[in-house]
């Protein structure tokens, strides 16, 4: 009863508290209109040249591939990795390798798109965006590596250490609160015999694109018009947030800007934590700094989290179960950043000397070419990734026939 009551509370409460809150920002920018104004820049030119060029051709082609059925078909052979692993159904699949390679407002799309279809219940909708929820490999290889630290090796670095923490995560998750909503497999097994696996691909992918409906024209209209508008949530997320950290910064100043940075916004978060690995020298103290920013990639910022949640708003996602596997995303990439940095350096990869050289630092500007022509690259590791995972679904599936195997 008395948690049914807090809920109540809660729930009445927040109207008002968020009209509260944004009283208090209109009068933090009221007070300070210069230093807010450029802020808003900062966050909508971070938006136009980063996210919005990055993002907006995997935005299209992930509902596009998502109605014409291929995502179901893929999944099928995606199956045993995401049943016996993430405890997902098989069509989620594409949609991690979607995160993965363009970031979480891509994955946020692709779930989107399998939860309007009916493949994903609303839990596996929260469960399925906490594993896509991942920083793109533009932000970690352009943006921090080259642009921040000055450093490539530096960003494949953290780009691996991102990867591996956050499947860790979801693994984490799966295991305390996995549970398959759907257990009806996509293809009806009524009779003895089962289908083939192109049988069963084939069949899969005429279902989902059955229920979609739509015409090539009106699927790319479409697209386009969904993509463009879940970018202009995100891009006004980042504004408001790049605004916000302003505020705090201006009232608190003797609060670490890397502080309330990392917590709220990830592209700013990773922009003040680099700058302070940029004046300091090798050792500990280094590595410390390095780890600290491998967990603000992990943590990712309300300000992305809340962008999930926004786009996932139809399936019910709450925040704090969302929030608590991006603190254990952060918590797997501070401690594998610490365990693995040494043996890295012992294999010859001196990464550390140049994030420290800040004698070598030059303009830190993001070259928007170079995001348009990473766009083959992006395509590559896409198809690369979705080979490892049929590679690793193969596996299970053997080992889970061979465990299984008549004596």
């Amino acid at each position: 009863m008395n948690n049914i009551k807090i809920r109540r509370l809660a729930s009445r409460s927040t109207p008002f508290l968020s009209g509260a809150i944004a009283i208090l920002l209109a009068i933090a920018i009221i007070i300070s209109p210069e230093s807010s104004f450029e802020a808003s820049l900062q966050g909508l030119k971070l938006w136009w040249t980063l996210v919005f060029p990055a993002l907006l051709p995997f935005l299209m082609l992930s509902e596009m591939l998502t109605a014409s059925g291929f995502v179901h078909g893929f999944g099928v052979l995606l199956e045993p990795l995401m049943k016996k692993v993430f405890r997902l159904p098989g069509a989620s699949g594409w949609t991690l390798a979607l995160g993965i390679t363009t970031g979480f407002p891509g994955g946020a799309g692709g779930v989107m798109q399998l939860h309007k279809q009916g493949s994903i219940s609303d839990k596996e909708a929260a469960r399925l965006a906490s594993l896509t929820h991942f920083a793109s490999p533009v932000t970690l290889l352009i943006v921090i590596g080259v642009a921040f630290l000055h450093s490539p090796t530096a960003g494949y670095f953290l780009l691996a250490i991102h990867w591996i923490s956050g499947l860790l995560a979801s693994y984490t998750d799966a295991l305390l609160n996995g549970r398959i909503d759907n257990p009806q497999p996509s293809v009806k097994e009524s009779t003895n015999t089962k289908p083939s696996l192109y049988s069963r691909i084939q069949l899969a992918a005429t279902e989902a694109r059955s229920r979609d409906g739509r015409s090539f024209g009106k699927l790319l209209g479409e697209s386009v018009a969904t993509a463009v508008q879940n970018l202009m949530v995100v891009g006004g997320y980042m504004i408001m947030f790049a605004v916000v950290i302003n505020i705090i910064t201006t009232v608190l100043p003797a609060l670490p800007a890397a502080l309330p940075a990392g917590l709220l916004e990830v592209h700013l978060g990773a922009d003040a934590i680099s700058k302070g690995l940029t004046s300091i020298g090798a050792g500990s103290t280094g590595v410390l700094g390095l780890a600290l920013l491998s967990a603000a990639l992990g943590w990712s910022g309300l300000c992305a989290q809340l962008q999930v949640l926004t786009l996932l708003k139809e399936a019910g996602v709450r925040f704090l179960p969302y929030a608590a596997v991006r603190l254990m995303h952060g918590a797997y990439a501070f401690l594998l950043t610490l365990l693995l940095w040494k043996p890295l350096l012992a294999v010859g990869t001196a990464v550390l000397p140049a994030l420290a050289d800040s004698q070598s630092t030059p303009n830190r500007t993001i070259n928007v070419t170079a995001i348009w022509s990473s766009f083959p690259q992006l395509l590559s590791l896409q198809s690369l990734l979705l080979i490892i995972l049929l590679a690793l679904s193969a596996a299970i599936y053997l080992v889970s026939a061979f465990r299984h195997r008549p004596d």
